[in-house]
């Protein structure tokens, strides 16, 4: 665990991950940390991608489009931390409905560790918007695609599952249920605008 937190040594995981995100998932699993650590690991990768989710903001072109605009870091911190909290509970109770044999614990880990690399492409896509603005279109498009290929690899390794097909389809009915409660939780928050209200 101690040699995890290295980041050094969580670069070179990875970037072997992103090569190899079966064996890149099934390294993080053997790591195993407590229910506690869990819980800060949690809550860093959060606070971190607000962060850096925020300085993109500030060098980015205004927009007045989306109905997170002009959120406050805060709002958006909830928003983040519900949708990985519903990616958990998803990953975790579609594979057993499925006949999947990975524990919570082990859901919560990889998806910790999903977000992890994704506060690289995030970094990546700061650089994009400084020096390279034409650029962020496409790495946002390749970050995508790496999310769901990455996704889908370890749910598989997580629950046994032997085809990326039928993990894909999971997968699918996981993001609609997970945009259902998203969708709810914006509402309840006052983040989505009302359809009828006046521009």
């Amino acid at each position: 665990m101690t040699e995890m937190m290295r980041l050094g040594s969580l670069l070179r995981l990875a970037r072997d991950t992103i090569a190899n995100p079966r064996e890149g998932a099934e390294t993080v699993l053997s790591f195993a940390p407590p229910r506690q650590a869990l819980a800060l690991m949690f809550a860093l990768v959060v606070v971190l991608s607000i962060l850096i989710g925020e300085v993109v903001l500030l060098v980015s072109p205004p927009t007045d489009e989306g109905p997170l605009t002009g959120a406050s870091p805060m709002a958006m911190g909830a928003v983040q931390a519900m949708f990985l909290y519903l990616m958990i509970h998803a990953i975790h109770l579609v594979g057993r409905f499925f006949g999947g044999t990975g524990a919570f614990e082990e859901a919560a880990l990889l998806v910790i560790w999903l977000q992890a690399i994704f506060l690289l492409v995030q970094v990546i896509q700061l650089f994009a918007v400084a020096l390279m603005p034409p650029l962020l279109g496409t790495i946002t498009i390749l970050a995508l695609v790496l999310f769901v290929w990455l996704l889908v690899n370890f749910i598989a390794v997580l629950h046994g599952f032997t085809s990326l097909g039928m993990v894909f389809v999971m997968t699918v009915m996981g993001g609609f249920t997970i945009l259902f409660f998203l969708s709810l939780t914006l509402t309840l928050l006052g983040l989505v605008p009302d359809p009828g209200a006046a521009p």
